[in-house]
């Protein structure tokens, strides 16, 4: 099996489960060591079973992705060791309430951008420099068709993706003439715990399983994928600027 990624630095945030847990272990398969980052230690080390018998490797993070001071100690920790970062994959993402807006309690709809936007940009501000060293870096973030669908009840976590869209196509801009590229994926209904807390009556074998959206997201980080500023599709398979709502 060929292993374009080997010796490659792959950073995946929320990598403790559903789509997080087989990214990591798809980038694994493509050759990459793996930096995987969650808050549940025991989660982590399942994972990390899982990446050795692929005959892969893994660095475990336990880390709460809204700990700001924690994501730059860990950027210190990958310079010190590594002097860069080939691939990032900024996943982790909450649902929270799917209410009307005037019901969402102030302390959730912080939460929501705390975890799905400031987060990812403070990966952003603590990991561009060793992006920028690597010879090919990638920056891909997890997004969803709700931030441009903007259906009723959605507001807080649409809000929050319309925000990282927002993140991540500036950032590609200002990457443009570097060797970064960043781009999104929308994987769409996936079967995995989140999307099941919030649509439980959709059955999941209608649904995307995460390892498929997984390896859809390989082909994002590797060297010669070159396009920026995009977002792939996975519900149609196409890769497409991205655009505001019309």
């Amino acid at each position: 099996m060929s292993k374009p990624l080997v010796d490659r630095i792959a950073l995946v945030t929320g990598a403790s489960r559903g789509i997080g847990s087989s990214i990591a272990i798809e980038l694994a398969r493509a050759g990459a060591h793996v930096v995987a980052v969650a808050r549940t230690s025991g989660a982590l080390e399942e994972l990390d079973d899982k990446i050795q018998a692929e005959g892969g490797s893994a660095t475990l993070v336990p880390l709460d992705i809204k700990d700001h001071d924690g994501i730059a100690r860990l950027a210190l920790a990958l310079n010190e060791r590594y002097q860069r970062l080939d691939v990032l994959v900024g996943n982790a993402g909450v649902l929270g309430p799917l209410s009307p807006l005037d019901h969402v309690e102030p302390k959730n709809w912080d939460n929501i951008f705390a975890v799905n936007v400031t987060a990812n940009w403070q990966l952003i501000r603590c990991m561009d420099p060793l992006l920028k060293r690597a010879p090919a870096g990638r920056a891909v973030f997890v997004t969803s068709a709700l931030s441009w669908l903007l259906k009723p009840y959605c507001g807080p976590y649409a809000a929050s993706k319309a925000a990282l869209n927002a993140i991540a196509a500036t950032y590609a801009g200002e990457t443009a003439s570097t060797n970064v590229r960043v781009n999104l994926i929308n994987p769409g209904p996936t079967h995995t715990r989140m999307y099941s807390s919030g649509w439980p009556g959709v059955d999941p074998e209608t649904l995307a399983k995460p390892e498929d959206v997984a390896k859809a997201v390989v082909p994002l980080c590797l060297p010669d994928f070159t396009d920026t500023g995009k977002v792939y599709d996975f519900t149609t398979k196409t890769l497409k600027a991205l655009q505001p709502p019309a």
